[in-house]
């Protein structure tokens, strides 16, 4: 990785595969392992800085609408936060698949995702194409 640290998922440096590279290569899953525990340390960083920011900010203000902006924005950071814990938990599932050598299969029809779905979704378990007929059943009622 280059001297400076990428900000966003998507400025993680993508794999190259080398020139007859076996997909799911050891070297494949060190980058995908790395991409993981990179994307992990950042949302551990932001829920830090968020507990940190409630803290330094939970003096109630006087003022009646001063109050109700702050805990809004409070609400808003909490459940944003939530979900990271919940992306959190995801990762460390992926991170537990590499380590199990079911990173980068289908769940449901065991045929490579991709490393281009991987890049752009680490966490993925299922092929664009099986993840849109679950989306389209569940949409149906069928799931």
């Amino acid at each position: 990785m280059s001297s400076t640290q990428p900000k966003f998922l998507e400025d993680y440096p993508a794999y190259q595969p080398k020139p007859g590279e076996e997909y799911m290569s050891p070297e494949m899953l060190e980058h995908f392992r790395n991409k993981l525990l990179w994307w992990k340390s950042q949302l551990l960083e932001e829920m830090n800085a968020t507990i940190h920011h409630l803290k330094e900010d939970s003096a109630m203000p006087a003022d009646p609408n001063d109050r109700a902006s702050q805990e809004e924005e409070f609400s808003l950071e909490l459940r944003t936060r939530d979900r990271e814990r919940k992306l959190i938990a995801k990762v460390e599932a992926t991170i537990k698949r590499i380590d199990e050598g079911d990173f980068g299969y289908c769940e449901i029809t065991g045929e490579e995702i991709g490393l281009e779905r991987l890049e752009a979704r680490p966490t993925a378990t299922m092929t664009v194409e099986a993840k849109a007929m679950q989306e389209l059943r569940e949409k149906q009622g069928v799931a």
